[in-house]
């Protein structure tokens, strides 16, 4: 076996030292890991939604809003709502190209948003949307098409489901929401 160094400051840079050699040597296993990634679509669909993968370490859901709709607001999640006040309409009705807000709750510290992708009815939407957990989800993902239920007393979107995993027929937990942001400046009408 390797004679150990004396001291732990010696112990600390011989270990950088041989991370740093096996860093340096080529990663077979990623390269392999980046071909199957190339060698799979884009896109793959189970159920009810689709997952973009993003690779790597992933996406969180604000740079991916950002990106799907060009908006330009700061913040996590939870701070979207109120950082648009003035700058871009808010409802509670969806609209196509929306952001649904999600507050800080449970384990969602930070927030979510998720981008509207289609309406199907006063209750039900489709989302796109980064880094949401579930069944067979990994952390950091793009999904496309997930369900989201409103289940609000009064239709306000206030208290929502959304899809679990990949089966369109279960919904997880409520979540509360602020509502919508749109996609246009705060002096327009809001839905």
């Amino acid at each position: 076996p390797a004679r150990q160094p004396a001291n732990a400051t010696q112990r600390s840079a011989a270990q950088r030292n041989q991370a740093a050699q096996r860093n340096a040597q080529p990663n077979q296993s990623a390269a392999r890991g980046t071909a199957a990634q190339r060698q799979t679509s884009a896109t793959a669909r189970r159920g009810g939604g689709r997952v973009a993968y993003s690779g790597g370490g992933g996406i969180s859901c604000v740079p991916y809003a950002r990106q799907a709709t060009g908006m330009a607001i700061s913040g996590n999640g939870r701070d979207w709502w109120h950082n648009a006040a003035g700058r871009y309409a808010r409802g509670r009705r969806p609209e196509i190209g929306s952001i649904l807000a999600f507050p800080a709750s449970g384990g969602m510290r930070a927030g979510h948003v998720a981008v509207v992708a289609r309406v199907h009815h006063s209750r039900l939407i489709e989302i796109d949307h980064a880094n949401w957990g579930g069944p067979g989800i990994r952390r950091g993902q793009v999904m496309r098409g997930v369900q989201v239920m409103d289940v609000s007393d009064d239709n306000s979107w206030t208290r929502v489901r959304v899809q679990v995993g990949w089966s369109a027929e279960n919904f997880g937990r409520e979540y509360p929401t602020y509502g919508f942001i749109h996609n246009r400046p705060a002096t327009t009408l809001a839905a």
